[in-house]
């Protein structure tokens, strides 16, 4: 009898879900984007683009304290749309990526704040100087990427800056000091990102 119930104990253990664990995933660059937005002179919205975005995201969906994230943000992937401004916020006047080509984020704390939604605080290095920094995240999905046939996680986030803050004050207060953020985020798993970028090497 005492066979037959740790049979049944097993069976029924063997029948449960595994434990949700931390993945860690590669941020894909061809499909992660940083969007900042400004006001100039309270006539237009323009905006940039950050492309070329690398960085490692760990992710544990039943434990998102347990998740955290790392990203660069190479000051060479800005496009302003319009050559002329592109080059202008490159320049010392703004950014100066000669001297700081790369923007990082580092998060420090991340908290679970709803159904799919997370908050990342964590360090925002820009122009030299280190701020703290709040992230509103949203989770899209968590899943099977079917190009890549590897387990995947995306997610989009926002935030407000401030340009002073970070030493970038440049015509403000005509041109606005806060900055909109609009971050989207797609990663896949570190061991297949691995893989891929191997193969793509050897071809």
């Amino acid at each position: 009898m005492r066979i037959l119930m740790s049979m049944a104990l097993l069976a029924c253990l063997a029948s449960l879900p595994a434990a949700a664990r931390p993945v860690t995933y590669k941020l894909d660059p061809n499909h992660t984007q940083v969007r900042v937005v400004w006001n100039h002179f309270g006539f237009s919205n323009p905006d940039a683009n950050f492309t070329h975005i690398t960085g490692t995201l760990v992710y544990d969906a039943a434990h998102p304290a347990k998740s955290s994230v790392r990203v660069n943000i190479p000051l060479s992937g800005l496009d302003a749309h319009v050559a002329k401004l592109t080059e202008h916020l490159e320049g010392p006047a703004f950014f100066d990526a000669a001297k700081f080509p790369v923007a990082r984020f580092v998060s420090k704390r991340v908290v679970a704040d709803g159904k799919d939604r997370l908050t990342v605080h964590g360090e925002l290095s820009v122009h030299g100087v280190t701020r703290p920094v709040t992230l509103r995240v949203r989770v899209n999905k968590v899943g099977m990427q079917p190009m890549w046939k590897a387990p995947a996680a995306g997610f989009d986030a926002t935030t407000t800056l401030k340009r002073t803050d970070f030493g970038v004050g440049a015509y403000v207060p005509m041109v606005s000091n806060e900055v909109h953020v609009h971050i989207t985020v797609e990663a896949i798993e570190a061991s297949a990102y691995a893989r891929m970028m191997k193969a793509m090497q050897g071809k």
